[in-house]
């Protein structure tokens, strides 16, 4: 029986302060972005936070096997040997440092699509994880039912759509795509999409699903690789990254700033970004993510927590804002999980 993930709490968060009534503007150009201003600049709307207890949950990271548990039983996918430790012991151990309550893990690469590994952590900690398979755009159509069987058997609760997984001539709204998204939908599981190389090369995709699924939920990895603007093509971006707003399932996931800020910690250039977000979007549908372990060496697991504390106060964001980003829009999306004490 398929799980339902529609989001049952309805507030208005968008939180317009004074700051939103001006477009977030690239050195180089503002032309993208003055579409949005009518938009930004609406009245204000009451800010509530989340009606439950809301914890803090890492909305993206990955886990791997130990070199000793890929000796034994979970081996690596031949050419994805990780190169940093990234075992669930290594990561609960981080998580209780920085006081985070759950999260949210992301299929590695590592393991491409034999999900043993982490089914076997989410059956180990039901309370702590929720889990986001890969899914596998194979041209037969299996993937498919692979889907069926990880959602409806081993209780994963997203899927991630990575493009660069599908066959070099094809795009993410073939066949196989559509399929794939229409039963995420039908399933009640949103999907996250990994536009590692830019969100400029996927955006007709992202837009062509959305419009034809609006029952699919979305979440957008990494502020979908978007970063601060100083050139036309990173403001489109930003800009494409805005106007997804106007598909009311789609959310956008704070997470591996570090992959995105032009600075290092604490990431104070992505300021101005998530004031838009939040203008835009609103902050019941911004959540934070580390994407562990890549942030360990960048910097660890506890400054991915501290630099949206810093961010947020720069901006500056409600404690209500900040309380949906650091745990109570994914808990919304994800209702039932995190809730016990």
């Amino acid at each position: 029986m398929a799980v339902r993930l529609r989001p049952s709490i309805s507030v208005p968060v968008h939180s317009r302060h004074a700051r939103c009534s001006k477009p977030f503007l690239s050195p180089t150009t503002s032309s993208h972005f003055q579409l949005l201003a009518t938009k930004m600049s609406a009245p204000e709307a009451e800010n509530k936070a989340p009606t439950y207890t809301t914890k803090t949950i890492d909305s993206h990271l990955h886990i791997w096997a130990s070199p000793q548990e890929a000796a034994d039983k979970y081996p690596y996918f031949p050419g994805q040997e990780p190169y940093l430790p990234g075992h669930v012991d290594f990561l609960i151990q981080h998580m209780e440092e920085a006081g985070v309550d759950g999260a949210l893990i992301v299929q590695p690469i590592n393991h491409k699509f034999d999900h043993s590994l982490v089914t076997s952590v989410l059956k180990k900690y039901p309370s702590k994880f929720v889990g986001c398979c890969l899914a596998n755009p194979a041209e037969d159509g299996s993937g498919i039912k692979q889907l069926e069987h990880l959602i409806l058997k081993d209780g994963y609760r997203a899927v991630r759509f990575n493009p660069y997984l599908w066959p070099s001539d094809q795009l993410m709204t073939n066949d196989i795509g559509k399929a794939m998204f229409s039963k995420a939908g039908e399933l009640g599981v949103p999907v996250g999409f990994m536009c590692f190389k830019g969100l400029n090369l996927h955006i007709s995709e992202i837009e062509e699903l959305c419009t034809d699924n609006p029952s699919t939920t979305v979440l957008l990895d990494h502020l979908a690789f978007c970063v601060p603007p100083i050139t036309d093509e990173e403001a489109l971006a930003v800009s494409n990254l805005l106007k997804l707003s106007r598909f009311p399932q789609v959310y956008v996931k704070l997470s591996a700033l570090f992959r995105v800020s032009r600075e290092k910690f604490p990431y104070r250039d992505l300021t101005s970004m998530l004031s838009q977000l939040v203008c835009t979007f609103g902050a019941n549908r911004i959540m934070w993510g580390s994407d562990f372990p890549f942030v360990i060496p960048e910097c660890g697991y506890k400054g991915a927590r501290e630099a949206v504390s810093t961010i947020a106060n720069q901006v500056p964001l409600s404690s209500s804002e900040l309380e949906w980003i650091m745990g109570g829009t994914i808990m919304q999306l994800f209702q039932g999980h995190w809730l016990s004490p």
